[in-house]
């Protein structure tokens, strides 16, 4: 069976549960609060391996408590470790996340030992790659990283799954990056950023968004659009996959959970299509529990909410 080898981020989320998203200069009392694992690049990675694929995260924690938090969450949930990276220079990656009662979030991240993932750090990525093999990327590491780590997939035959978050300015290579990539992963703010638009005004608005997005290099583009699922353009097709039904309690890690069982689904020979509506499922899933890994399920559990096998 093939793998799926994640090159990202790992976190621990600092969350927080507030009545109102605070405006600017705003103080409010939390209602909870929680130190929970994270990071897009670990939260990918345990989604991947929830849906029971062998997953394997190129990662870098600090030599502190958070660290160590971190390796026995991955460990706990199958994630492959042996190039996880431990250092000493800098703290382990924070995200301080504030949750509305309507479960929308805002997110901002201190890197911390996410800047220690290096090229060099990849050197050894195409010894450990097969065709078939997914490799997924996002960019909360550096992005000369995520582009050694592409040019090692393309070298061994693997595909390249790009979740292009946060968006790099536009000096910072990306353009370059894109023409390695099998398949472009974006959100709604993110699609807009790169494509230089506005958001349409409606759901098929989006297909043109994801077309253009194609014109950089990708060879399939997909646009997450929360409640309203997602749009896909890869060859000649385009398609809208509507969102599942879910209970949204809060909706950190929902486009996480879309990139890893995206990646795992391909990985496991499934279609881009039918990739699409399982992530779609893990997304719709993973806002009804609480933090960015609390609510991802297994294969067989997607499966059963999309009414289909395997």
């Amino acid at each position: 069976m093939s793998r799926v080898v994640v090159v990202g981020s790992a976190n621990v989320d600092v969350t927080t549960q507030v009545p109102t998203l605070p405006a600017p200069g705003q103080t409010l009392l939390a209602t909870g609060t929680a130190l929970l694992p994270g990071g897009k690049g670990a939260n990918q990675a345990v989604a991947a391996s929830r849906w029971g694929i062998d997953t394997e995260l190129y990662a870098a924690v600090g030599a502190d408590s958070f660290g160590r938090l971190l390796r026995s969450a991955l460990a706990e949930q199958g994630v492959g470790l042996d190039r996880l990276i431990e250092t000493g220079s800098e703290p382990t990656g924070l995200a301080l996340v504030t949750v509305a009662a309507d479960a929308e979030n805002t997110i901002v991240v201190a890197p911390g030992a996410n800047s220690a993932l290096t090229a060099g750090a990849v050197a050894d990525l195409p010894a450990h790659l097969g065709a078939g093999d997914v490799v997924l990327l996002q960019l909360e590491v550096p992005l000369a990283t995520a582009a050694a780590a592409a040019t090692a997939a393309l070298s061994a035959g693997a595909r390249v799954v790009l979740n292009a978050a946060p968006p790099p300015p536009a000096s910072g290579g990306l353009a370059e990056l894109l023409a390695g990539v099998d398949v472009l992963v974006v959100n709604e703010t993110e699609a807009t950023a790169l494509a230089g638009t506005g958001p349409p005004g409606e759901t098929a608005g989006w297909l043109p968004v994801a077309a253009a997005l194609r014109a950089l290099g990708p060879a399939a583009v997909v646009i997450t659009l929360g409640g309203d699922g997602a749009v896909a353009c890869a060859g000649d097709e385009a398609w809208h996959q509507a969102a599942l039904p879910a209970a949204v309690l809060d909706t950190t890690g929902a486009g996480d959970a879309f990139c890893g069982v995206l990646a795992a689904a391909l990985a496991d020979g499934r279609s881009l299509p039918r990739a699409v509506r399982a992530g779609c499922a893990a997304g719709a899933a993973a806002t009804e529990g609480r933090g960015a890994q609390a609510a991802l399920y297994g294969r067989d559990q997607l499966d059963a909410r999309m009414g289909e096998g395997a």
